[in-house]
């Protein structure tokens, strides 16, 4: 049992934003290669599901400065996702290239 342990494991969701880019990273690298397309978006997936076990591990987002929205970097790309109390919820997918700011 956890107590009060801000990393206790929670359940991954990822919701339909996070969907939608993991959906659209794939169909742009399956335009050149369609079986590193599958291999990166899997990788993105597991680590989206991995971060619920620890979900402190990343780092806070310095574009929003709240320490519920974290962020871990799996190659090219951040995964944005939300610390609640009983679940971590990816929020976006997006390539480290890209300004998050609107």
């Amino acid at each position: 049992m956890c107590g009060g342990n801000s990393d206790c494991p929670r359940e991954s969701s990822l919701d339909e934003f996070a969907l939608a880019q993991l959906q659209a990273i794939h169909d742009y690298l399956a335009q050149t290669s369609p079986d590193y397309a599958v291999r990166i978006v899997d990788r993105l997936t597991r680590r989206s599901i991995q971060i619920a076990a620890f979900p402190n591990s990343g780092r806070m987002v310095p574009e929003y400065e709240r320490k519920e929205i974290r962020e871990v970097i799996e190659g090219r790309y951040r995964i944005i996702y939300l610390v609640e109390v009983a679940q971590v919820q990816v929020l976006t997918v997006i390539h480290c290239a890209r300004d998050l700011r609107p």
